[in-house]
């Protein structure tokens, strides 16, 4: 069995927008001892659409993690997958009745013992460093990615700049979100993990952000990003949220904790 100190945080911030879209959350649940949830999501679709969907993506992770049992979801890659496809259902259903147009992002992590896994739609990113150093950046489901996929390269980088946060994936759009998956069986103490929305990421390079990790406790590491974001938005930020699940050699419990 590993053993590593395991702290994590939360954090989330307005911005300079009217509402607070971004909505973020670490759980835990009785169906899976030893495990440790975190998940962001960024609401979109209007003002009251995107708070609504990104609501409805947190409650269902909620209820799909504590009433969902593994042997019912096959895995723990599965039971993310029912968190995203259920989310994604409702946001449809919500999007019917409220003739809004709401979709979310959507990135979560599971991390049990030395294992962890994570999947997401949209541009909300998971890292994943190892004593500051980036081992893990997931890709952002934008336009150009969709581009770069099909080798459309020239194109890709026009779309880069044109249509920088155009989503081809997300929960609640038309189409069923297309999930992307990450795993690493080798967790260890040094190793920490940031999952946040475009909000945040938007004004850091992955060398910074691994650097802050590495340095810092979770708390103290959202404190400075938070603040530092603030900064170089320069009154134009967009809402932020991040989520830190940090890994120390240790013999000590699990704390959470949530920064303001």
């Amino acid at each position: 069995m590993p053993r590593y100190k395991l702290t994590a945080c939360t954090a989330e911030h307005i911005g300079d927008r009217p509402e607070q879209q971004d909505r973020v959350a670490i759980l835990t649940s009785s169906r899976h001892p030893n495990s440790l949830l975190a998940v962001v999501t960024d609401g979109m679709g209007g003002r009251t659409g995107g708070r609504m969907a990104a609501d409805q993506v947190i409650s269902t992770v909620t209820h799909v993690f504590r009433d969902t049992g593994e042997d019912d979801a096959g895995s723990l890659k599965g039971l993310l997958t029912n968190m995203a496809h259920e989310a994604h259902t409702v946001i449809r259903l919500s999007a019917l009745s409220s003739e809004k147009e709401p979709h979310a992002t959507f990135v979560a992590l599971i991390v049990r013992s030395d294992y962890a896994v994570w999947a997401h739609a949209g541009d909300s990113r998971l890292y994943h460093f190892r004593s500051g150093r980036l081992i893990h950046r997931t890709e952002d489901q934008t336009y150009a990615y969709y581009l770069r996929s099909q080798g459309r390269e020239q194109q890709a980088q026009e779309a880069d700049l044109k249509f920088k946060h155009m989503l081809v994936s997300s929960l609640g759009l038309p189409r069923p979100p297309q999930l992307l998956f990450g795993e690493t069986a080798d967790v260890r103490g040094g190793d920490s993990f940031l999952l946040c929305s475009d909000g945040l990421w938007a004004h850091f390079s992955d060398a910074e952000l691994g650097d802050t990790l590495s340095r810092l406790a979770p708390r103290e590491a959202s404190s400075q990003l938070v603040g530092l974001a603030r900064e170089r938005a320069q009154g134009f930020g967009d809402n932020l949220s991040l989520a830190i699940v940090k890994f120390e050699p240790s013999q000590a419990k699990t704390t959470v904790a949530r920064a303001g």
